[in-house]
């Protein structure tokens, strides 16, 4: 299975603000970059789309008119808790510190810990390559799931990952076949 991790375009919010699950609209620049996108994926026939059920990622799923869209929760970003929509800033620096010494295992007050996003999303792949196997499927998602997913295919340890950059209006590629996975590229 060749799975297209496709991360949503830029966002209609301040920079420096924590929005994870929080249901955040596109920019004013979508169209500018939902076209960059569908160059990037011009002549690929996908078998299946699916799709974080918020509006950044189903917007960009039904503008790129990719095929039919299922959405799936298990693609929804790090639930950031009590610190959604609050400025990065604002938190207070010794809850965020010890949080992001060990981001893997501790979730921001009321959240959920990277260790946990990993477990969904991993779930996620395991079921749809077992139904798709050798086909074609495009994820419209957001930056931490697809960190998870590569971190998955790369048998790598959870902490650190923070440290992949995962670009607006990108792709991503896995490829799994047989056991070993293989990712093809990265912020394509």
């Amino acid at each position: 299975m060749n799975l297209h991790l496709i991360r949503h375009t830029s966002l209609d919010i301040a920079s420096g603000v924590c929005y994870g699950q929080s249901d955040v609209d596109v920019s004013a620049n979508f169209a500018a970059e939902c076209s960059a996108l569908s160059a990037k994926l011009d002549g690929i026939q996908f078998d299946a789309v699916y799709a974080s059920p918020l509006q950044r990622c189903t917007k960009l799923a039904q503008a790129l008119n990719l095929g039919e869209v299922q959405e799936d929760v298990r693609l929804k970003e790090l639930h950031f808790g009590d610190w959604e929509m609050q400025p990065w800033d604002s938190i207070p620096r010794e809850l965020f510190d010890v949080w992001a010494h060990d981001y893997a295992h501790l979730s921001p007050p009321n959240g959920e810990s990277f260790t946990q996003l990993y477990e969904r999303t991993k779930m996620f792949t395991e079921e749809v390559s077992c139904r798709l196997r050798g086909k074609n499927v495009a994820v419209v998602t957001h930056g931490g799931v697809i960190r998870a997913m590569l971190a998955d295919a790369l048998n790598m340890p959870l902490k650190g990952l923070f440290r992949l950059v995962i670009d607006h209006a990108s792709v991503t590629q896995i490829t799994l076949s047989d056991s070993v996975p293989r990712i093809q590229f990265v912020n394509r």
